[in-house]
């Protein structure tokens, strides 16, 4: 991972995008941040146009995930729960939620039974209508198109799963059980070479890229950021449970046809197993997960807790939405013959 030289104080793992996260990246990594993030966050929020796409507050919201994960190892450990820090997420995390109760379309609520819930999210994601960046790749991508999808996709990818297992410990009983059965075929079911991080791992090394976390972080959109923000958001916030359990159903019932088409476009630009193992894997594990994370999952969920029902639909309408905003900017930009990310990638 390159390191951004700041100030002799403090190295950042990637740069600022406004005067927020620059502010946040300090902070983060013990050097002496100009402004107080709290303050700075104040400002952002007031000045931005569009919260979901301000790279500014993306920036800042990622790197204070990121904290938490431990992903980023120039970030200080003793930071994690700094009270300004946590007071900065807060403000950050209630506007954003905000924006995207506003501009995710809300499906009406079904009945709070497993098979009701199950029948309304799978009517929901077949009805789904957005970009298909799979159908692009497996038809007309070029080699460098396929490679900034790998870079897209690596902000989420090489942390796979983990937003989703912070609700393992607030979930109980079958819906517990079924997350577990999803996660644990995510984490490679006890074979750490099998562990889908580190399958998306050998697959961007196989097309020539960096496979070290956040190596490209400089060059994703904020709409990218604003992906796993959501899920971040969704899993980490208690009161939210419905909603990453939600967006896991949609994540896992959106996955297994585009994973084909993936694996097929791949193979056509000439690229190997190493490459395709990935998605190959998903092609089979995600249409069994499918009806376990609709119907035991999220479905058990809405029986056993009712309360929970309408942000279980909300998480995967966001899901849909927000997955479909970042596809749209990839495929927008390459109809118009550019580059979907910042600037040109580092190989």
């Amino acid at each position: 991972m390159s390191l951004t030289a700041v100030a002799p104080d403090v190295r950042l793992p990637f740069a600022g995008r406004g005067p927020l996260s620059e502010a946040v990246l300090r902070h983060l990594c013990g050097g002496a941040a100009d402004g107080d993030p709290g303050a700075l966050a104040a400002m952002a929020l007031a000045q931005t146009a569009d919260i979901v796409r301000d790279d500014d507050i993306q920036l800042a919201l990622f790197a204070l995930y990121a904290s938490s994960y431990g992903s980023i190892d120039s970030f200080s450990a003793d930071d994690e729960w700094d009270p300004e820090l946590i007071s900065t997420r807060r403000m950050l995390e209630e506007r954003f939620e905000q924006a995207l109760r506003a501009q995710v379309p809300q499906p009406d609520p079904p009945a709070h039974t497993a098979d009701a819930v199950a029948r309304s999210l799978f009517a929901l994601t077949a009805a789904d209508s957005g970009p298909s960046v799979a159908r692009h790749l497996a038809r007309t991508a070029t080699p460098e198109q396929a490679r900034e999808f790998f870079i897209q996709r690596s902000v989420y990818t090489l942390r796979e799963a983990d937003p989703h297992s912070w609700a393992i410990p607030r979930l109980h009983g079958r819906a517990k059980a079924a997350l577990v059965e999803i996660q644990a075929d995510e984490y490679g079911g006890g074979r750490p070479d099998r562990v889908h991080a580190t399958i998306f791992a050998a697959a961007m090394r196989g097309v020539g890229l960096d496979d070290t976390y956040a190596a490209y972080v400089d060059d994703v959109p904020a709409i990218t950021l604003a992906s796993l923000n959501m899920m971040s958001m969704f899993g980490l916030n208690r009161r939210l449970l419905g909603a990453i359990v939600g967006h896991l159903a949609a994540f896992e019932m959106t996955s297994s046809i585009p994973s084909r088409m993936y694996a097929d476009g791949l193979r056509r630009l000439g690229f190997g197993e190493d490459v395709t193992d990935y998605f190959d894997e998903h092609v089979e594990a995600d249409a069994v997960h499918e009806q376990i994370a609709a119907r035991d999952l999220a479905g058990a969920l809405a029986e056993d807790r009712p309360e929970l029902l309408a942000d279980i639909m909300f998480g995967a309408a966001a899901c849909l939405a927000v997955d479909g905003w970042a596809g749209e900017h990839m495929l927008d930009a390459w109809a118009r013959g550019e580059s979907s990310l910042r600037g040109k990638a580092r190989s």
